[in-house]
């Protein structure tokens, strides 16, 4: 017969039944910049060299996606309206590029870029000011911001190809690529000065 223990509250690992285990801390199990191993049939050097060119265009993406929406909220005057609900759509669709390419370095076995601080030490994207800027001030950031990313996509995909690297090579490319380019010229057709009423 089994000898009955008195019930103080813990199990055998010294858990307290239902109690949340809070304020936890432990060794980082995963160094940023460095690669796992995993069976996608790419060498570690491919896998480091793609995860790294990714999390600059990831750093990049999400202060482009957050530019958005700083504008989405801070845009005034006559076109309003179209830019409100442009800036916020430009938003999402920067969103979700975002997640496609954090995938795409874990699935490589690296680690993605993901902390707002983090983000702001890596970017090439110039800080705008905290306080409300002109329509046209903010539309130019966002293409300076569009130039910055295509640019580095463009070499990023032809390094992918080269490192046969088909994957990334297929995201960068009708993703990433396709989608900043369509958004530049929705962005950028705001710019042209042409008379909205009568021609000259």
């Amino acid at each position: 017969m089994q000898k009955k223990m008195p019930n103080d509250g813990n199990d055998k690992r010294g858990h307290r039944g239902a109690e949340p285990a809070v304020g936890q801390r432990g060794a980082v199990v995963q160094e940023y910049g460095k690669t796992i191993r995993l069976p996608i049939a790419l060498s570690e050097k491919v896998c480091g060299e793609s995860a790294g060119l990714l999390n600059q265009i990831l750093a990049d993406t999400m202060t482009l996606r957050d530019l958005y929406k700083k504008h989405h909220w801070q845009v005034s005057g006559e076109t309003f309206y179209q830019l409100h609900l442009l800036f916020d759509k430009h938003y999402e669709e920067q969103a979700e590029l975002v997640d496609e390419i954090a995938e795409r370095i874990q699935l490589l076995g690296g680690i993605s870029i993901a902390m707002a601080a983090d983000v702001a030490e890596t970017t090439r994207i110039e800080r705008p000011p905290r306080g409300r800027e002109e329509v046209p001030v903010q539309i130019s950031r966002l293409l300076e911001a569009h130039e910055i990313v295509i640019r580095e996509v463009r070499e990023a995909a032809k390094i992918a190809d080269e490192n046969d690297d088909a994957g990334t090579n297929d995201l960068l490319v009708s993703s990433v690529l396709r989608r900043n380019e369509l958004q530049v010229w929705f962005v950028a057709e705001h710019l042209v000065d042409l008379p909205v009423v009568r021609a000259d």
